[in-house]
């Protein structure tokens, strides 16, 4: 079974302030296919590593909106992906304003 990250569950995050966890799951991102990935959600947002070896990274900001980043570890400046909104009719699925960047995050239980 899937359960989709959503703005919700980022709420919730930062009303508890839960430690981060990583959970195994399926993400997506503009440019990769599906894969399987370890998705990190705490009160600030959604980690996970892309096929390739970068981290993606979405800072929740409000109402399930953020800010989308894509670096290595240890890079000082990883690179601006712009403002993300969720998508309406897709649960677990935000998508770019700057560049439409999608990506999607499903967590497997």
């Amino acid at each position: 079974m899937k359960i989709f990250v959503t703005g919700a569950m980022l709420l919730a995050g930062l009303a508890f302030a839960v430690p981060a966890n990583a959970a195994p799951g399926q993400c997506s991102l503009t440019g990769y296919d599906t894969f399987d990935c370890d998705v990190t959600v705490d009160g600030g947002g959604i980690t996970f590593t892309l096929p390739d070896g970068q981290n993606f990274v979405f800072a929740h900001v409000a109402d399930g909106a953020g800010i989308g980043y894509l670096g290595i570890e240890g890079q000082r400046y990883p690179q601006d992906l712009g403002s993300f909104l969720p998508i309406e009719d897709e649960p677990g699925c935000w998508l770019g304003e700057k560049a439409n960047i999608k990506f999607c995050a499903a967590l497997l239980q």
